[in-house]
């Protein structure tokens, strides 16, 4: 298990970088979907993961806080270091490290259960019984994630009956409850109208004082709107001359603030894919 930081937080010096993949290749059973990943995701930062379907962003998006371990058959090789330890490690919880590091799904998935329980869910499985404790956890949840004015007199509410961009929002707040030092984002605007992904948007760069952000998309002008660093990713492809049989794979092209990789990217790859010459 990993050590509690939250409680110790002398425990571990700071560190300009939130999280450091390192040579990273990426299995499933025998297919390698991506290799060779090295990326500082650096603290209290927005970093976006851009490219074409298929290039293995969200795969390793996923890889960082273990999520892939519920595929069956998927591996990784190298390393994710966060607070100094490799959290694929033998000795690491995959399940405190999805505490640590949490995560919003592409469709928000709230339970179904009341707006109350879905935040309070989380804090209750790590043992906060108390109610005063959980009623303060719930409304300050709610206010970060920037939806406590608009439910605040209807907590008991089902979460599934808000609308799409109030349960994402709802889905945010259920992943801030239990205090994450990291909140990944994969594509969570792409199921919502242009009104909520605005406000998800907003919701990003509110919160990345005090979270480190790392999101997938396929929005390029999302991208640049709210990242400070963007990755981008690409496929490569190889054929067998005997069987004629096509292979693909994921790799990392280039990482860079965002500013600079889309004004001036290092990689004709990079340029000829933010202009829209391919992908």
């Amino acid at each position: 298990m990993m050590p509690n930081t939250q409680t110790n937080p002398s425990a571990i010096p700071a560190r300009p970088n939130a999280i450091e993949i390192k040579k990273v290749d990426i299995y499933y059973g025998s297919y390698r979907a991506v290799h060779d990943v090295n990326i500082d995701i650096h603290d209290r930062k927005i970093s976006a993961f851009i490219g074409p379907s298929g290039c293995g962003k969200s795969t390793v998006l996923r890889a960082i806080n273990r999520m892939n371990d519920l595929v069956i058959g998927a591996r990784l090789e190298g390393e994710i270091i966060f607070q100094g330890r490799n959290l694929y490690g033998a000795d690491i919880d995959p399940v405190e490290v999805r505490r640590r590091i949490g995560m919003v799904f592409q469709k928000p998935n709230p339970f179904p259960k009341s707006i109350y329980d879905n935040v309070a869910y989380g804090p209750r499985l790590l043992g906060i019984k108390d109610k005063a404790t959980l009623d303060e956890i719930v409304e300050s949840s709610l206010k970060r994630a920037a939806l406590w004015d608009e439910v605040k007199n209807d907590l008991k509410k089902s979460g599934m009956a808000l609308s799409g961009g109030q349960q994402q929002r709802l889905c945010i707040a259920r992943t801030i409850a239990v205090e994450p030092e990291v909140i990944l984002m994969d594509e969570p605007c792409s199921a919502l109208d242009p009104i909520s992904t605005q406000r998800i948007e907003e919701l990003m760069l509110e919160l990345v004082d005090q979270y480190t952000i790392v999101i997938v998309t396929h929005n390029m002008q999302q991208a640049q709107r709210v990242s400070d660093y963007t990755a981008f990713f690409s496929i490569r492809r190889t054929e067998d001359e005997a069987t004629g049989k096509d292979t693909r794979w994921g790799e990392l092209v280039e990482f860079e603030q965002t500013d600079q990789l889309f004004s001036r990217p290092a990689k004709k790859e990079t340029a000829d894919y933010i202009s829209g010459r391919f992908g």
